[in-house]
């Protein structure tokens, strides 16, 4: 069994990924959500048509 020699993580690592996750991970995954979504709706819309009021 090894044992863990990492060095810790400093605080400009953490800034660094924190950035990283709400400037590009979090915009992207909601751009990919509401495009999926869409795609979704514009698919049933084809195949049942649209709603009708």
């Amino acid at each position: 069994m090894q044992t863990s020699s990492a060095e810790p993580v400093s605080r400009l690592d953490e800034i660094k990924a924190f950035l990283l996750i709400t400037a590009v991970a979090a915009p992207a995954v909601a751009v990919g959500v509401v495009s999926v979504y869409g795609f979704m709706i514009w698919i049933s819309q084809m195949l049942i048509g649209p709603p009708s009021g």
